[in-house]
């Protein structure tokens, strides 16, 4: 390995992706024990390389110099091999500081509560102290010296105007984890979440929910990895690359979600879309279909309506934790409240609003098969629908034009 990124579990990692939209060389992931870390950095075969979770302390004792910031914070993201020489590098603190400032939440003079202990935790210290926190409270599951466990930041410190996560908790495979309630926060105005996978997690969802100000941690991501890789070039960082890259990188990971009334032509106009995009096409009445083996109105007539829902929110669950394809869901999925947060999750969620007089009346699907009962739910769902899509998309026309609206809609580009 020349270039990379070691750590111990990579599997939900952007970061080869991200390195190949800022130059050209070969980026691994290297998935390592801390006895396979010692042995790599004794052998110093690379020629740079990334630290993740749960080495960016640990490969401090390992280097022969370290930069003032890294030092300062007490963790390493970045080593680069000059000469056989090791030198560690913090661009987390360079990355964090622009997502801060990207969030736009005000931190001076603030409570500002950081989730987690590990090195991404000194890091955003080091960042939230420079510009000018009030009080930094660190946040564990265990207490201990200088850090107060959740239980203690929920009875002592919900006067916190900002919060930060650096835990994994909400990381794919595990979206549905939220280290704590931003309800519980009456003065929040701002969290920043540095897990990136899944692009909204739970957190970032219920802050945006109550009108807070949330990011993510992708476009710190890029702008770590453009500082990054300035380094094992070299040569300065062209912060011109930060939105380039994060912008790139955003419309390959998010998913276009569509939902709207049966026959409105969701799968339709979904295929069209991925035709277009060259991605593929998840279909959650298929998925159900497939799993159930039988057909939808088959579910209905055998188990009733619930036992649908049920097998379509599992459906909609394993559709939400992709990522870069085009999600087609079933009529009534963005009724639950539970499928919008899962769908949210990876994905922008486009409501194909096809006018009642130009639905069709649909016999095999038990909730629409009339005039009258297709009617009866689009009053239901309309507002529904309006309230849950991040894109409302007026569509009357043909599959191909209502797929060039949404990508119009959205912004992406074909």
């Amino acid at each position: 390995m020349e270039y990379g990124l070691i750590g111990a579990r990579l599997g939900h990692s952007f970061s080869p992706e991200i390195h190949k939209k800022i130059a050209d060389y070969r980026y691994e992931l290297c998935e390592l024990t801390p006895e396979g870390v010692e042995k790599l950095m004794r052998e110093r075969s690379f020629r740079a390389i990334n630290v993740t979770i749960p080495y960016k302390e640990t490969v401090i004792p390992m280097l022969d110099e370290i930069s003032t910031e890294a030092r300062r914070i007490g963790a390493v993201n970045t080593v680069v091999n000059r000469g056989g020489r090791l030198y560690g590098y913090s661009t987390d603190y360079s990355g964090a500081a622009v997502l801060v400032r990207r969030v736009g939440m005000p931190v001076k003079g603030k409570k500002v509560l950081i989730l987690g202990t590990g090195g991404t935790s000194k890091t955003l210290h080091a960042v939230a102290e420079d510009m000018g926190a009030g009080e930094i409270v660190t946040v564990s599951r265990t207490a201990g010296e200088g850090r107060v466990t959740y239980a203690e930041a929920l009875a002592h410190h919900t006067d916190a105007g900002v919060i930060v996560n650096t835990t994994p908790v909400g990381m794919f495979p595990h979206g549905d984890g939220c280290p704590i309630d931003p309800g519980a926060f009456p003065q929040l105005c701002g969290v920043v979440d540095v897990v990136y996978n899944p692009l909204s997690t739970r957190l970032v969802s219920a802050a945006r929910a109550r009108g807070i100000p949330a990011e993510g941690g992708l476009y710190m991501l890029a702008a770590q990895a453009v500082y990054a890789s300035a380094l094992f070039r070299d040569i300065p960082a062209d912060t011109a690359d930060i939105d380039r890259v994060y912008r790139a990188v955003l419309a390959e990971k998010r998913n276009i979600v569509l939902i709207g009334m049966p026959s409105c032509g969701k799968s339709t106009v979904g295929a069209r879309i991925a035709g277009l995009l060259g991605r593929r096409l998840v279909d959650t009445d298929a998925l159900v279909e497939s799993v159930a083996g039988r057909s939808i109105p088959e579910i209905f007539a055998g188990e009733g309506e619930a036992a649908f829902r049920a097998l379509e929110r599992d459906a909609v669950a394993e559709a939400a934790k992709q990522s870069g394809v085009i999600i087609a869901t079933g009529g009534g999925a963005a009724i639950d409240p539970r499928n919008v947060q899962m769908l949210r999750q990876n994905g922008e969620l486009c409501f194909l609003d096809r006018p009642l007089e130009k639905l069709c009346v649909t016999p095999d699907r038990p909730l629409s098969k009339s005039a009258v009962s297709l009617k009866k739910r689009f009053e239901e769902r309309y507002p529904i629908y309006c309230s849950a899509c991040d894109f409302h998309i007026a569509v009357s026309g043909k599959p191909e034009d209502a797929a060039r609206q949404v990508l119009n809609a959205i912004g992406e580009k074909i």
